[in-house]
């Protein structure tokens, strides 16, 4: 029994070596190169005339990928994306801050400082001193020690600790910052100094020269991982602020960015800053990145960092105007080749642009020279050119070109405060008035043809107050309106409207067919008002 066990277990082992000699065999029947390709079906082959199979995992190649052009592209592409990174990385900085918080001593507070810090509050009405911690990143722009960074990264830091990329520590001084998002709005920008010299300063590039699909990297701190390098392209650029005040156009970009990103670098390939990393949009619960950050175009900060570093804070210079963009239908109507330039839709009373001419319904295309995008593009060019300038602007009216030349007036939160409080009706006067479907007019006179730059022979009336929350409202009726057909019916003066309006009111008609043309030919064209809601909305 024992030697037939044997004699079976040497059969099975020659069987075995039998087969693997042939398995061998069959990978050197061909000399070669042999490579893993991955598929689902086996790779036909042709030799001497002759098909085989082989296996999708071992597939033949005469001539190797790393020696193929298109492995040269990648590896030069690789190569200098590394240089890049090796060059550019050391004039990215971490920015700690600390801030002090005072805590009064409860029992509640008491465990939560157990929790988090491992030592009690005192008790009674003594208090402790905390100090919160934050982290962010920045760009030095001077070999003397300028660092750029965003306001939020610092603000209301009592100290602020730059970090450089050897690891070696510099107490920063706060030199200028512009905030954002409330009073008269800004950039996010602040300007920081270390005292040291011969630092590894980054060149600043044209962010108007970058093109959509551009390639760029992002370096900076996020959640607290320093010399964090990402790559992506430009999605976009000249995205406006957030806010109406926000005094921005930022750049859009996929390259990862993070919490502590903010203040970091954006760099295009040739090695200079375009951006400074400053937000990114989350969705619902998510709160990292999802591909959509935001970077304030570098022309910006360079154009803005002397005031910051001379006078600690931006003045700039101010217009007056609320403006909304060209959108394609009023580029067609006005004959553009293409959408751009901002449209004015409210003129502060007494404010440079309306002492400079500018109208309400003005399309600003041009400003001291400079051929405006969009009203973002605008805001920022105006604030730019500052206070006290005497600036040429051309805008289109009617369709027609007009230059018309603006002293700037000086941006702040009092100034912006009463445009946005500015009433957007026309002042009341002693003519008489008629009030239907939300609206009251007034007969149309020479001062209101001027105001809203309607033609000498117009006839009809004019609109001076909108219901807030009426249907009219809601169609896009505005203050200075004129009304110059109800119901197919031409208005031809005050007494004919009256009277069309009274017998309106006393019918049992809903809906009316106004034919109306806009202020300062924005245009014109059949409204229909349901007057059931205003109805519905009264009887609530």
């Amino acid at each position: 029994m024992f030697k037939s066990s044997t004699t079976l277990q040497k059969r099975v082992g020659m069987l075995l070596l039998f087969v693997g000699l042939i398995a061998v065999a069959g990978l050197v029947i061909n000399r070669g190169s042999v490579i893993f390709a991955p598929g689902s079906a086996d790779t036909p082959i042709n030799r001497g005339g002759e098909h085989f199979l082989v296996p999708t995992v071992l597939a033949q190649t005469n001539e190797p990928f790393q020696h193929s052009e298109d492995f040269q592209a990648l590896a030069r592409a690789n190569r200098a994306f590394i240089a890049l990174v090796e060059q550019t990385r050391p004039s990215v900085v971490k920015i700690q801050t600390a801030r002090a918080i005072n805590f009064r001593a409860t029992d509640r507070n008491d465990n939560f400082f157990r929790f988090f810090f491992d030592s009690p509050l005192p008790r009674g009405d003594e208090e402790r001193r905390h100090l919160q911690r934050g982290t962010g990143s920045g760009v030095i722009v001077s070999d003397d020690g300028y660092i750029l960074t965003n306001n939020h990264v610092i603000e209301g830091a009592d100290e602020i600790t730059v970090v450089l990329s050897n690891e070696r520590q510099y107490k920063a001084e706060l030199i200028g910052r512009d905030p954002a998002g409330s009073g008269a709005g800004g950039s996010d920008l602040a300007v920081l100094k270390i005292e040291a010299e011969g630092l590894p300063a980054i060149p600043f590039g044209d962010s108007d020269a970058l093109e959509v699909g551009e390639w760029v990297i992002a370096i900076g701190t996020p959640l607290e991982f320093s010399q964090t390098v990402t790559r992506g392209i430009v999605s976009a650029k000249d995205r406006p602020g957030f806010t109406m005040r926000d005094y921005a156009q930022f750049i859009q970009t996929d390259a990862p960015i993070n919490r502590g990103n903010s203040g970091g670098a954006l760099i295009n390939i040739r090695g200079e800053l375009v951006g400074i990393n400053t937000l990114i949009a989350t969705s619902g619960f998510t709160t990292g990145n999802i591909g959509i950050g935001f970077a304030i175009p570098s022309n910006m900060a360079r154009s803005i960092m002397p005031q910051l570093i001379e006078n600690g804070k931006v003045v700039r210079g101010w217009l007056g105007i609320s403006m909304n963009p060209v959108d394609f239908d009023l580029a067609e109507k006005l004959k553009m080749e293409s959408p751009h330039g901002a449209l004015v839709t409210q003129v502060g009373k007494g404010s440079p642009a309306e002492k400079g001419g500018i109208q309400r319904g003005d399309v600003i295309i041009a400003f001291d020279g400079v051929k405006i995008r969009n009203f973002a593009h605008l805001k920022h060019v105006v604030g730019a050119a500052g206070v006290g300038k005497s600036v040429d602007v051309t805008v289109l009216r009617a369709g027609k070109e007009k230059r018309l030349t603006i002293k700037l007036g000086k941006r702040t939160e009092a100034v912006l405060e009463r445009l946005e409080d500015s009433p957007h009706t026309v002042p009341d006067t002693a003519e008489p008035q008629t009030d239907f479907a939300g609206l009251r007019v007034q007969a149309l006179t020479p001062a209101f043809i001027e105001r809203y730059g309607y033609a000498p022979d117009e006839t009809g009336v004019i609109v001076t107050h909108v219901e807030k929350g009426s249907n009219a409202e809601k169609k896009g009726i505005t203050p200075g309106t004129l009304i110059q057909e109800m119901e197919y019916t031409p208005i031809d003066k005050l007494e004919t409207y009256s009277a069309l309006a009274q017998r309106l009111a006393a019918s049992e008609e809903k809906r009316i067919l106004l034919y109306v043309k806009f202020p300062n030919g924005e245009g014109a064209g059949y409204v229909t008002l349901n007057l059931a809601l205003d109805d519905e909305k009264s009887e609530r």
